[in-house]
């Protein structure tokens, strides 16, 4: 929005001051005035019009009092104003590089805590969160692009290839194409579904994460018995405000990760929710192969799928935590990720609770 160009405040502050110190003059001058006029002094007072002789006297004193004033009250003002506005202009001139693009400027004003260094550190912060943010973003749209450039490449390679074998059936390109095609349809919506957390589009309803994690249980419940893997369930009455549709993918990613990312036979999932006074818990654990710190730290990230973990069938698209994480935090909750000392992995995903939840027996579920 342009606006006619306006007096700067520099000179508004140095003008105020001088303002002041003049009126504070000028009040000082009145006063002494005053004096003189109500307590003359006695070589004045034989004269005769005193009075026109003490104001012959007190003038020029006047004048020259006030136009000092006036210079000095100009000159420190605008002295004082430039130094009470340097870390503004500081802050400014952030601003200007930050709005060419560049995040990675600091402010990093020095000095003791006020005002102008509680607002540079909050904007040092925000600079830094945003290319944080911009970075993320800009990782996440690479991998997505590579990750939707792969079926199709493989699409491309298997038409080529059929196209110029003209004795190979069609049968087993059909069934090729139909799992490439899957698999891109699965990120396709997984994308969307991750779109539509981060942008928390969503009405809030009240859900009970014992019932959602029921029902994650009992669909997966064939693929674990498929791996020889035991489930073992215990939840209390976990009662949250949220989407029900996002809260079930949530939990239907956590339990399918905990049974594809397990051991070969003989595997275990643990699939719990506790209540407290203010917050829910739904936790998911698995065995597994030992996973250090470091990999752990990067599993909430997009397309990071864990390649130690990663089986060759159901292995995903690279976005089932990624997703937990950005339903989680549109839920105002957050994700936290362990791994076992025995192999491994804990997960747990903390939601504000709706109402005042007290603690309840576990309910065992089917």
């Amino acid at each position: 929005m342009d606006r006619p160009p306006g007096l700067s405040v520099r000179l508004k502050l140095t003008l105020s001051y001088a303002g002041f110190v003049m009126l504070a003059g000028a009040l000082l001058l009145a006063a002494g005035w005053e004096f003189v006029d109500t307590a003359p002094h006695v070589g004045l007072i034989l004269l005769p019009n005193y009075r026109l002789a003490v104001v012959r006297e007190f003038a020029p004193v006047a004048i020259v009092v006030m136009a000092f004033l006036l210079v000095f009250g100009l000159l420190g003002g605008w002295i004082l104003a430039g130094r009470m506005l340097a870390p503004l202009t500081r802050i400014t001139d952030a601003t200007r590089v930050a709005a060419t693009g560049s995040l990675s400027h600091r402010i990093r004003l020095p000095g003791r805590s006020d005002e102008f260094r509680e607002l540079a550190d909050a904007f040092d912060d925000m600079l830094a969160r945003l290319e944080a943010h911009v970075a993320e973003q800009q990782r996440f749209a690479a991998n997505a692009s590579h990750e939707l450039r792969t079926p199709l490449a493989i699409t491309q390679t298997l038409l080529d290839v059929a196209r110029s074998d003209h004795g190979r059936g069609d049968d087993d390109l059909l069934e090729r194409l139909h799992a490439v095609n899957a698999r891109a349809i699965d990120l396709t919506e997984a994308l969307l579904l991750l779109s539509r957390a981060d942008q928390r589009a969503f009405t809030r309803e009240p859900v009970d994460l014992s019932l959602v994690a029921e029902e994650a249980t009992e669909t997966l419940l064939p693929l674990a018995e498929e791996r020889g893997l035991t489930i073992e369930t215990s939840a209390d009455v976990t009662p949250t405000l949220g989407s029900p549709t996002l809260l079930q993918q949530m939990a239907t990613n956590l339990v399918h990760n905990a049974i594809v990312h397990n051991l070969p036979e003989q595997g275990m999932v643990w699939v719990t929710t506790s209540a407290r006074p203010e917050a829910v818990a739904f936790t998911v654990e698995n065995t597994g192969a030992k996973l250090s710190p470091q990999l752990v730290a990067t599993l909430d990230e997009p397309f990071q799928r864990g390649t130690r973990r990663v089986r060759t069938d159901h292995a995903g698209v690279g976005l089932g935590l990624a997703i937990v994480k950005s339903i989680a935090q549109a839920h105002d909750g957050s994700l936290a990720l362990t791994p076992r000392a025995a192999g491994g992995l804990c997960v747990t995903v903390r939601l504000p609770a709706s109402v005042s939840a007290s603690a309840s027996p576990p309910r065992p579920m089917p």
